[in-house]
């Protein structure tokens, strides 16, 4: 007799629209942090080039898009916006003449330093309200959840993978 893969594959479902449901959460928690940190929020693209230039400082406009998945104008657009807060500058390569390379302001660090930490704080307190089996069963299943995104990621998810924040 077979084993009856129903249950299995409704577990699977159930997990992953809890998933989505947390993350919900987590982008209305995201958000409020990310309101609290500036009078003028980044918009989630932006956040997602100052996420990117922090872990990968100095790269160019083309690598940027590569890592983005965006085309080279709209690159260009938001960088120019990040530019306007101060919170990204260019500055030509040292290998290439026709190059410019993109870091972070002091105020782009400051940004995302604080945005980091109200969203801890945040995460915190929504974590220190849970049990202490709750927590760790939290802590196993993120762990198993990032190792299964990381063994299914390939190219630039995989390097997305590569530069996020570790949960163990």
């Amino acid at each position: 007799m077979g084993v009856n893969p129903a249950p299995s594959h409704r577990r699977s479902r159930e997990a992953a629209q809890m998933a989505s449901e947390v993350i919900e959460l987590l982008e209305v928690l995201w958000e409020r942090g990310r309101d609290a940190v500036s009078s003028s929020p980044v918009s989630a693209s932006q956040l997602r080039v100052l996420y990117s230039l922090d872990r990968e400082e100095g790269i160019n406009l083309r690598t940027l898009g590569e890592l983005l998945g965006s085309a080279p104008s709209s690159v260009s657009r938001l960088c120019d916006r990040l530019q306007a807060l101060g919170f990204v500058e260019r500055a030509p390569s040292p290998v290439s003449r026709r190059e410019l390379e993109l870091r972070l302001t002091s105020h782009g660090k400051a940004y995302l330093l604080e945005l980091r930490a109200r969203r801890e704080e945040a995460l915190l307190a929504a974590i220190a309200a849970m049990t202490p089996t709750a927590r760790k069963a939290l802590l196993e299943g993120l762990t198993g959840f990032q190792e299964a995104v990381e063994k299914t990621a390939s190219g630039h998810e995989r390097e997305a993978a590569d530069g996020a924040v570790r949960f163990a």
